[in-house]
């Protein structure tokens, strides 16, 4: 598979190119095509990392279809042949990276969900003992489960700025209490789901975080779900409390760029042909073991 940075569709009209995905307006419905382009701390690197759209699209159609029974979502195809006649003349760019999904009017919230104490929540809670202004009990180590787990809700940036967690009351003002609570409720009902059959396959889900849209007054889940771009996924048998756990996500990849003299501002770096070929393998292998 042809590693794809940025698509040309002329038949199709562009009205949104994200750090990964490039959206097309059908009419009715959006073509969301997910490239192999990948961002860190909000920043789109030169490199793109092969099969990473595949992998984007294939699990997020594997839990979007899981998770249906919770909360609808906005898929309705990722099969070139069922979808409109414009899209077949370009199957060959977006066979296995393309979904045709509906409209809906996106929440500006990334909905995050934390189960284990990690990354910047773990940074967070050794300076002030609290997450995103939840108070944790003292004593916590780094990677330890967080019962129950914790909604932790963040800014959705544009493209080049940076998302900034919030805490639930801010969320409240943007989107009013009532939705607030109930997309809250989504995302960890979700999360809770989709933990379970993924331990059952080995795999924790450290946090992860999703995004909602309203559709004809009603909430769906849009965007991605638990992908390695969205989440943090590592192996239940080499989980151990106290030390950085091995990642089989884009956390890899800021391992990597945190060994560098890097300012985390545009334009990124290059990466070694080494990482992304491991990042890569991760990607892959982490949507085998999930799927299958």
């Amino acid at each position: 598979m042809k590693v794809v940075l940025k698509t040309e569709i002329p038949d199709l009209k562009l009205i949104g190119r994200g750090k990964v995905r490039d959206i097309y307006d059908l009419g009715n419905y959006l073509l969301i095509v997910t490239t192999d382009r990948i961002s860190a701390f909000d920043v789109i690197l030169p490199n793109g990392i092969p099969y990473k759209g595949y992998v984007l699209t294939q699990l997020s159609k594997f839990w979007f279809e899981k998770t249906s029974h919770i909360v609808k979502n906005h898929l309705v195809t990722t099969d070139i042949d069922e979808m409109p006649e414009v899209c077949k003349k370009y199957k060959d760019i977006l066979e296995g990276r393309s979904m045709l999904v509906e409209k809906a009017k996106a929440y500006p919230v990334e909905c995050v969900v934390r189960g284990y104490i990690t990354g910047s929540a773990w940074k967070d809670y050794l300076k002030t003992g609290k997450v995103c202004g939840i108070s944790l009990p003292e004593g916590l180590k780094e990677s330890q489960k967080i019962e129950p787990p914790i909604f932790t809700p963040a800014t959705k940036a544009e493209v080049g700025e940076h998302d900034e967690n919030i805490s639930f009351d801010e969320m409240a003002l943007k989107i009013g209490d009532e939705t607030a609570k109930k997309l809250r409720d989504y995302a960890i009902e979700i999360y809770n789901y989709c933990s379970k059959i993924a331990e059952e396959k080995g795999i924790i889900i450290a946090d992860t975080k999703m995004e909602f849209g309203e559709k004809d007054g009603e909430i769906i889940l849009i965007d991605e779900l638990l992908t390695p771009d969205s989440s943090r996924f590592w192996f239940k048998e080499n989980y151990e409390v106290g030390k950085p756990q091995e990642s089989m996500d884009k956390q890899f990849v800021r391992n990597y760029l945190e060994t560098l003299d890097w300012d985390k501002k545009a334009p990124g770096p290059e990466l070694p042909e080494d990482i992304i070929e491991q990042t890569s393998k991760r990607y892959l292998e982490i949507m085998e073991i999930l799927t299958k």
